[in-house]
């Protein structure tokens, strides 16, 4: 029987293609040195942006419409054959959102999702087998409560040109 105390509910995973939020970004970003729960995220800095593109190894990455169906795809597979609880996924041009719940930490399970993501992408011939199509890592939200699933999987599904909901209830 499952402890509920060491894993939570479910995960909001996201995760993005590469070169499509760069540190710097008006809209605030996290990095290495900067990447600490409930602290504000870096400052607007063009400077930095600018620095960022320059050493860009592709350009940003965006997916159309049928690799967004291969990627909504391969996270449905990857759960089903790692036995996760798939609750939502919505694959963006830009990003990734996946509502999913698990018996593990959530590391493993964003690392699965974006390499079967990749396979298929380079598999139907929709990228070369050269491209690296996301970010290093990704976002891992644990929800804790019934609501915060509730909240996470209605903006997964439906609320994409919304800020996210404040999931600390």
């Amino acid at each position: 029987m499952l402890d509920t105390n060491i894993f939570p509910l479910a995960y909001l995973i996201t995760f993005r293609t590469y070169g499509t939020w760069l540190h710097g970004d008006e809209r605030g970003s996290v990095d290495r040195q900067h990447n600490v729960y409930g602290t504000p995220r870096l400052n607007a800095n063009l400077n930095r942006q600018r620095f960022e593109e320059s050493e860009a190894k592709t350009p940003p990455i965006i997916l159309e419409p049928m690799q967004r169906v291969i990627v909504e795809k391969a996270v449905r597979e990857v759960c089903t054959h790692r036995e996760y609880s798939l609750l939502a996924v919505n694959a963006r041009s830009n990003h990734v959102h996946a509502v999913i719940s698990a018996a593990c930490k959530p590391e493993p399970i964003l690392e699965a999702i974006k390499a079967y993501c990749t396979r298929k992408l380079r598999r139907s011939g929709l990228i070369a087998t050269t491209t690296k199509p996301w970010v290093r890592h990704g976002s891992t939200r644990y929800l804790w409560k019934e609501r915060q699933v509730e909240l996470a999987m209605n903006y997964v599904l439906y609320g994409q040109g919304d800020d996210p909901p404040d999931f600390s209830l």
